[in-house]
C-alpha cells in the first residue's frame, strides 16, 4: 500500500500496475467530497513517485463508481461567493489533468454509477471499461449547474458535439450500450469479468498494442470541426436547448454556448471558459433553488426510511376498497411496484372501471417498450379484483378510496375493519376530511390514518400520511413503509381540514377568485402564473381538479378556517359550478376542451365563460405583472407558514417539497418557503402590509414578523 486515506487507496499490483481506489468510508457510495479530492491528490503524487510504474487501474471499493460531488457542500460554497466556487473546482480539476497527464496509460474499471464528476474523472483516463450494471451520465442542469470537473471539454472531443449537448443539456443517466455507441466508453462486460477486463486492457496499453498517444491529443486539442461544422452544430443546438429548458433553466443554454467557446481551444483554455460558465450558473437563484431541492428530496427520503425501519411488518398483501379511476391507479402503481393487491367494489362496473385503467396504464409502458407483454400479464394478474371481503383476513393494508363523503367513508371503514385481522392497517386516501374524524367510526382508531394520493396516482410522486390524534407510531410506519413500495415520496403530517397541500393550495385559488372579482382577465393570470414557473395557471388547474371537487374542499377550508377562508361573495368558480362547467371531467370550465391529435384535452377560451362569469366579476382591468403575482403567491405562503407553525408539517424543506410533488409548484424556485428566502422576509412582510386589506389570508404571521425583525431564514 503506497497511499493509504479515508477514501482513496493506493496498492501496487503486479508488473508495475498501481490501482487507485476509491472507497469513502462510513459512507454508502464515493463522492467527490473535499476529503476524497484532497486524498485524490495526495494518491496521485503517491502514483508519480513510483519508479518503476507502468499502468494505473481505477476502481471502486463499493457498488457504484463515483456518483459525483458532494451536494451538500455547495450550500456553504453558493454562500461564500463566485470566487470559493471558482477554488472548489480547481483543485479537482487539477487532480484529473494530472491523471490525464500521467506518463503511464489509465484504466477505470466503470462498476456502478459514474455521474457528473465520477464520470469527469473516467474521462480523463485513457480507456473506460463498463460493467453492464454501470450508468453513466452528467445530471449537472438538474442542479441548475453544468458540468465543473472538464465535462464540457473532454465529453465533445470524445463523443462528438451532438452527443456531449445531447448528454450535457439533458441531464440524462445513460446505459452502458449507449454508452459504448457513443464511444464514451471502450467497453462493456459482465459485472464478474470487469476487472480482468480492464487489466487486460491495460496490459495491452502496455504491451504498446494500443495507443494512448493519439487519445490524449484528441482530448487536449480543439474540437476537430471546422468553423461552418461548428456554427451549423452549435447555433442549431442552441435554439433547440433554450426552448426545451425554457427561460428558468439557464444551465443547458450556458453548457452549449461554453462548448461552442471553446470549440477551438486546448484543454487548459477550454476548462477555464467551462469554470466561468459555472461560476455563472452557481451565482443563480435557479442553482440555489434546485440544489436545496435535491438535499431536501434526501431529507424526506431518509425520514421516509426511518419510518420503515420502525415498521413491524413488511407490507406483502394490500387491497383498495373502492376501484373506479382512482382504485384503478393505486392498484396499477401498487402491482407494478410488486405489492399485489385485492381491487374491491360494490358494483361490477367499478371493477371494470378500475381494472381498465390499470390495463390502460399498462398498456402504455408496453407501447413505449418499458415492459414486454409477459411483464404485463404477470402485474395485471397480481391485481385481484372482487366484489367481496373474502381472505381479506391476511391484508397488511387496506386503502380506502370510495367517494369523498364522510357518511360513507364512515360506514366502509366501520365495514372492513370487521372483515381484517386486528393488526391491519387501514388509511383513507382522503383529500380533506378529518381523520380523526374519520376515526368515530373505527374500533381500533390506532391502525387509522390517511393515505392521500394525488390524482393521476401512477404521475404524481407526492402521498401524504396523515396522523389523526389516535393514530399510533406503528401505523404511520406501515403506511409509509407501503407509500416507499410503490415508488412514492411520503410527508408525515398532522391531521387538519385539508391536511397540508389542501390546505394552502385553496389559499391560493382565493388568491386567484379574489383578482377575477377585481376584474382580472383569468386568462392573463393563468399566462402571467405559467411564466412564473406553474405547469398550468390557477383557472386551468381549476379546470383540472373540477369544480365539484373545489366547491367541496373549499368548504371544507371555509369550516375550518372561517377568518381566513370563508367568502362573502360568489366567485368565478362557483358561477362554473352552479352551471355545470366542472373541467376537464365533462369538457367545459373556464375553458372548453376538445381532444387534440394525440387524443388529450386540448384547453379553448370562450366567450360564454366570459359572459358567465361577467355579473360577478369588476369591470375589466389591467393589473402588473408583479401585482398578480403577490395576490398568489402570499396566502399560500402565509398559509404554509401557519402550517409549519402549528406543527402540521416537521420541516420547511418537507412542506416545500410536499408542493413540488403534490401540486408541480415550480421547482427552480425550491418551493414556497425558499422563494419568501429568495425575496427576503422584510420584503415578503412588507408586501402582505401592503395587501392586507384583502384579508387574513394576506396577513403575516406573528413568527414571520419576528423573522423580519431579527433577519432569519427559513433556510440557515
Amino acid at each position: 500500500m503506497i497511499f493509504k486515506g479515508n477514501a482513496v487507496t493506493v496498492q501496487m499490483l503486479d508488473n508495475g500496475i498501481a490501482e487507485l481506489n476509491f472507497d469513502l468510508q462510513g459512507e454508502s457510495v464515493n463522492k467527490f467530497d473535499s476529503q476524497t479530492v484532497a486524498e485524490l491528490d495526495q494518491a496521485i503524487t503517491a502514483i508519480e513517485s513510483v519508479s518503476d510504474l507502468r499502468g494505473v487501474l481505477a476502481t471502486s471499493g463499493k457498488g457504484v463508481f463515483v456518483v459525483g460531488a458532494d451536494i451538500s457542500e455547495f450550500v456553504p460554497l453558493f454562500a461564500a461567493g463566485p470566487e470559493a466556487a471558482g477554488e472548489h473546482l480547481g483543485k479537482n480539476t487539477q487532480n484529473l489533468n494530472r491523471i490525464e497527464d500521467l506518463s503511464v496509460p489509465v484504466v477505470v474499471a466503470i462498476n456502478g454509477f459514474a455521474l457528473g464528476g465520477g464520470l469527469e474523472f473516467c474521462l480523463a483516463c485513457d480507456y473506460r471499461i463498463a460493467s453492464t450494471a454501470a450508468k453513466v451520465g452528467l445530471p449537472e442542469v438538474k442542479l441548475g449547474l453544468i458540468p465543473g470537473w472538464g465535462g464540457t471539454v473532454r465529453l465533445p472531443r470524445l463523443a462528438g458535439c451532438d452527443t456531449a449537448i445531447e448528454w450535457i443539456a439533458s441531464g440524462k443517466d445513460q446505459k452502458p450500450e449507449a454508452a459504448l455507441k457513443a464511444g464514451v466508453v471502450d467497453g462493456v462486460v459482465a459485472p464478474e469479468a470487469l476487472r480482468d477486463a480492464a487489466l487486460n486492457v491495460l496490459q495491452q496499453c502496455i504491451d504498446g498494442k494500443l495507443d494512448i498517444s493519439a487519445r490524449r491529443e484528441q482530448k487536449k486539442g480543439p474540437l476537430q470541426l471546422n468553423d461552418i461544422e461548428s456554427m451549423m452544430a452549435f447555433e442549431t443546438s442552441k435554439a433547440f436547448v433554450a426552448g426545451q429548458a425554457g427561460p428558468n433553466y439557464p444551465a443547458p443554454v450556458v453548457a452549449v454556448k461554453g462548448m461552442q467557446k471553446a470549440a477551438s481551444m486546448n484543454r487548459d483554455e477550454a476548462l477555464q471558459v467551462e469554470k466561468d460558465g459555472f461560476v455563472k450558473v452557481a451565482a443563480t437563484d435557479t442553482a440555489q433553488s434546485l440544489v436545496g431541492l435535491f438535499l431536501s428530496d434526501q431529507l424526506i427520503a431518509k425520514k421516509a426510511k426511518g419510518w420503515e425501519k420502525k415498521a413491524d411488518k413488511k407490507v406483502e398483501r394490500a387491497a383498495v376498497l373502492g376501484a373506479g379511476i382512482m382504485g384503478g391507479g393505486i392498484a396499477y402503481q401498487s402491482a407494478l411496484k410488486g405489492t399485489p393487491i385485492k381491487m374491491k367494489d360494490i358494483a361490477q362496473a367499478g371493477i371494470d372501471l378500475g381494472m381498465n385503467e390499470a390495463n390502460k396504464l399498462l398498456s402504455k409502458q408496453v407501447k413505449r417498450g418499458r415492459m414486454g407483454a409477459d411483464k404485463m400479464g404477470k402485474i395485471l394478474a397480481s391485481i385481484e379484483p372482487t366484489l367481496s371481503y373474502d381472505n381479506f383476513d391476511d391484508i397488511d393494508v387496506v386503502v380506502e378510496a370510495v367517494v369523498e363523503n364522510p357518511n360513507v367513508k364512515k360506514a366502509v371503514l366501520a365495514d372492513v375493519e370487521k372483515q381484517v385481522s386486528e393488526d391491519a392497517v387501514i388509511a383513507s386516501n382522503t383529500s380533506t376530511i378529518s381523520i380523526t374524524y374519520l376515526a368515530q367510526a373505527m374500533q381500533r382508531p390506532e391502525n387509522f390514518c390517511g393515505m392521500h394520493f394525488f390524482n393521476p396516482v401512477h404521475a404524481m410522486p407526492l402521498v401524504e400520511v396523515i396522523r389523526g390524534e389516535k393514530t399510533s407510531d406503528a401505523a404511520v410506519a406501515r403506511t409509509v413503509a407501503y407509500a416507499n413500495a410503490m415508488g412514492k415520496k411520503a410527508v408525515v403530517v398532522n391531521d387538519c381540514p385539508g391536511f397540508l397541500v389542501n390546505r394552502v393550495l385553496f389559499p391560493y385559488f382565493a388568491g386567484f377568485a379574489g383578482l377575477v372579482r377585481d376584474g382580472a382577465d383569468f386568462q392573463k393570470v393563468d399566462k402571467i402564473m405559467e411564466r412564473w414557473g406553474w405547469p398550468m395557471g390557477p383557472a386551468y388547474l381549476l379546470d383540472v381538479v373540477g369544480m365539484d371537487t373545489g366547491s367541496h374542499a373549499e368548504e371544507v377550508m371555509a369550516e375550518g378556517f372561517p377568518d381566513r377562508m370563508a367568502k362573502d361573495y360568489k366567485t368565478s368558480a362557483d358561477v362554473m359550478f352552479e352551471n355545470n362547467r366542472y373541467g376537464q371531467k365533462n369538457g367545459k370550465g373556464f375553458y372548453n376542451y376538445e381532444a387534440d391529435k394525440r387524443g388529450k384535452p386540448k384547453k379553448v377560451a370562450t366567450e360564454e365563460a366570459y359572459n358567465l362569469i361577467a355579473p360577478v366579476c369588476a369591470e375589466s382591468k389591467e393589473f402588473e405583472e408583479e401585482e398578480i403575482i403577490a395576490r398568489m403567491m402570499i396566502p399560500m405562503a402565509t398559509e404554509l407558514a401557519r402550517c409549519l407553525e402549528e406543527g402540521v408539517v416537521d420541516s420547511a424543506a418537507e412542506a416545500d417539497m410536499a408542493l413540488i410533488y403534490g401540486v408541480g409548484f415550480p421547482p427552480f424556485r425550491g418551493g414556497a418557503f425558499r422563494w419568501v428566502d429568495s425575496i427576503g422576509i422584510e420584503k415578503f412582510v412588507e408586501l402582505c402590509d401592503k395587501y392586507k386589506h384583502l384579508g387574513n389570508l394576506y396577513v403575516a404571521t406573528d413568527a414571520q414578523r419576528e423573522m423580519a425583525a431579527s433577519g432569519k431564514k427559513y433556510y440557515a
